[in-house]
């Protein structure tokens, strides 16, 4: 087996850079699940970060990520034992220790914080998670469209209260945990699709957590940030803009609005509105579709090439609007099914980034 990588604390900030920009908006602020992270690595010490080939074929993977409205889980300190809490609870009802922590999504804080939570509770890190990007709904991971079932889900919130649930699909799994996740606030942690290996070889997005480190790494020091974070991600730049208009709201656990951005400079006269629901889902102007889930659209600032979550974004800020075609797996018609346009309610074909003129 091949030696794996430590995820140290100067990791970590890369990592959450790279976090936010595939976050789409959402998967909770960066800040504190990097504090949290780093704090956790200086204590605990450095985190393996193994690939899926590393592990035996019954080995139990734990996908971990916190579940609600960004907007709330912004404010919400998260408890330091619910990581722990879940541990035990997945212990109990499977009889066994599961040998590594995933992400549930490696966008936003979702994908930074499991470095935390793995060292805490002293597992390695599995370099893949189940979205490529971040996602609002708990049906809309990989496993879903690869045709799993999900076993067990277990939820813990700040309280210490622990739910257990064995929902009988995705969609169930979805409006189950979702009310739970309401009852307590709007946010909880999630242990979501818990599996063994041999079930999440073709069912996951591998690379995902060393891709997040190389796009924050692409940044760092570059002379033209856009460019360089641009170049990485191999996508468009729909527009260099401001934010003239901004509506949002927390609601059913969910953070969903609009925002308009006015171009500024060469983009001056155009107008684009992004529709919300926890991430960026549609890029419209005048009426015409730019681009679409699943493909991921980011907003970030202009000059530092900084991502700005949905959550973060102000009135009047300049900011430039990002686009890039999502993993081949969300391509795939049962992909698109899960979680293309049409599954939140966009009366739109799917149609790739790359082939909008």
């Amino acid at each position: 087996m091949e030696a794996s990588r430590l995820i140290t604390a100067d990791d970590v900030a890369p990592l959450a850079r790279g976090c936010a920009v595939l976050g789409t908006g959402g998967g909770g602020d960066v800040a504190s699940g990097a504090l949290a992270a780093r704090r956790a690595v200086e204590q605990y010490g450095g985190v393996p970060l193994i690939a899926l080939g590393d592990l035996s074929p019954d080995d139990v993977i734990l996908p971990l990520g916190m579940i609600g409205a960004p907007t709330v889980g912004h404010e919400m300190i998260h408890g330091d034992d619910q990581p722990a809490l879940i541990l035990r609870e997945v212990e109990r009802l499977l009889g066994r220790r599961p040998a590594a922590v995933m992400s549930s999504e490696i966008g936003g804080s979702n994908g930074v914080h499991p470095v935390g939570w793995a060292a805490r509770l002293g597992l390695p890190l599995l370099d893949a998670d189940a979205m490529g990007r971040a996602f609002p709904e708990v049906q809309m991971v990989s496993m879903h469209v690869a045709g799993l079932a999900p076993t067990v889900i277990v939820l813990a919130d700040v309280v210490g209260n622990v739910t257990a649930v064995r929902p009988v699909d995705g969609a169930w799994a979805e409006r189950i945990a979702r009310a739970v996740c309401v009852a307590a606030g709007s946010s909880a942690l999630m242990a979501d699709y818990i599996l063994r290996a041999a079930e999440a070889r073709g069912a996951l997005i591998e690379g995902t957590v060393s891709r997040a480190i190389a796009l924050g790494r692409a940044v760092d020091g570059a002379a033209d940030p856009l460019g360089a974070l641009t170049a990485e991600l191999g996508a468009r730049n729909l527009l260099n803009g401001k934010i003239t208009d901004l509506r949002r709201e927390t609601t059913g656990g969910f953070a969903r609005g609009a925002a308009v951005v006015t171009g500024v400079g060469g983009d001056r006269g155009r107008i684009i509105t992004l529709e919300i629901q926890n991430e960026n889902l549609v890029a419209v102007e005048d009426g015409r579709v730019l681009a679409m889930v699943p493909d991921l659209i980011t907003v970030v600032d202009t000059q530092t090439a900084s991502a700005v979550q949905t959550e973060g974004l102000r009135y009047g800020q300049r900011i430039s609007v990002l686009a890039w075609p999502c993993d081949p797996l969300w391509r795939t018609p049962r992909g698109i099914e899960v979680a293309g346009p049409r599954a939140f309610g966009y009366d739109l074909d799917y149609v790739p980034v790359e082939d909008i003129p």
